[in-house]
């Protein structure tokens, strides 16, 4: 009897602690961190260990195949995933793209991305109409869906430059954006214009408001569109999953910065919900975490921007109202940087999400 009652307990108990082990799971800790160039093994095995307290268990990592094929073998020692964090549309410094200007995106005043870049130094947006320049870009892609053991290749800057800021970036730059100006307003390669007439025997610049024009923004849209959609297609002919950093939800991101992410196949996608880049407060974090759920088939992980949850409160809410509203994990930028009382909370509800 008392051998039947101790199975019976122990049942129980491995049951509870399966169930522990999937609840675990469920809700996902995970930040964007950079490699650098050089790969440090002992500087590695550092962060991981630190990432680990934290209860984080992926990583969104910007850097090239040759380090990541290096960091993955030590994050899986701590059952950390590696995604690859991949500058896609933006492109700095890229030598190729450098020795070809026409690869650029053009706006609205006719100069390009290389040329005239809007707002910071590092924004040279290549063009998704130049057929040269989408090679160049799945090129990259496929170069991340050749190491072994990647999670994801995770796209960021896969729009068109901000054809409107965050309200509170305005100020720092000394502008005002009421309407769409056209020094900002991108994706009028002379390809792009061209195809456009094609269809429909006008060209978008002898438009008196090209701004209003709704088949000329869906047309810049679609652009983006195939382009993720073909990356997509090929990593999945791998077996390779293709995730994406992208704006708030999808109405706000098509707005701002002509990128429709509801109309992409990923397998996952990670909206920067950094409130405090539009004056909006934290419960802001839980409409755009549902609106994004709602409109789309993929899981959602809210992106939150640690400078903007200052103390432990904050993160805390922030956490707790991505979860409420359908996120299946949140991603920190970035838990590097975290304070004490920031690095606490995680610690507090890594085991209890």
């Amino acid at each position: 009897m008392f051998k039947k009652i101790f199975l019976i307990t122990l049942v129980i108990l491995l049951g509870s602690c399966s169930k522990e082990n999937i609840r675990k799971k469920n809700f996902t800790f995970s930040t964007w961190t950079g490699a650098g160039k050089d790969f440090d093994e002992k500087n590695w095995n550092k962060k991981l260990n630190y990432y680990d307290s934290l209860g984080i268990s992926e990583i969104l990592v910007s850097g090239s195949p040759k380090v990541l094929k290096k960091i993955i073998p030590l994050a899986n020692k701590k059952n950390i995933k590696v995604h690859g964090w991949m500058w896609t549309i933006n492109r700095p410094g890229d030598t190729i793209a450098n020795k070809n200007p026409d690869w650029y995106s053009v706006n609205r005043n006719g100069y390009n991305s290389l040329d005239y870049r809007a707002y910071v130094d590092y924004y040279q947006w290549l063009s998704p109409f130049h057929p040269e320049a989408r090679n160049h870009i799945i090129n990259n892609a496929k170069k991340l869906m050749e190491v072994e053991g990647l999670a994801s290749v995770h796209l960021d800057y896969v729009r068109y430059p901000d054809v409107i800021l965050g309200a509170a970036l305005q100020p720092k730059y000394n502008i005002v954006q009421e309407t769409e100006m056209p020094e900002y307003d991108f994706g009028y390669h002379p390809i792009a214009r061209e195809k456009f007439k094609e269809i429909f025997n006008k060209d978008p610049l002898d438009f008196k408001n090209p701004e209003l024009s709704t088949e000329w923004r869906q047309f810049r849209l679609n652009a983006i569109t195939t382009l993720v959609n073909e990356i997509v297609d090929i990593a999945h002919s791998k077996n390779k999953k293709v995730t994406a950093a992208v704006f708030p939800f999808p109405e706000m991101s098509r707005q701002m910065v002509r990128q429709a992410w509801n109309d992409w196949n990923l397998d996952a996608a990670y909206p920067m919900l950094y409130q405090n880049f539009y004056l909006e407060n934290i419960n802001w974090i839980g409409f755009a975490t549902k609106q994004g759920v709602n409109d789309v088939n993929f899981p959602i992980y809210s992106g939150l921007y640690s400078p903007a949850l200052k103390n432990g409160e904050q993160l805390e809410k922030a956490i707790k109202i991505s979860k409420d509203n359908g996120a299946k994990g949140i991603s920190i930028f970035t838990a590097d940087g975290l304070n004490k009382e920031q690095q606490a909370v995680f610690v507090k509800l890594k085991n209890k999400l």
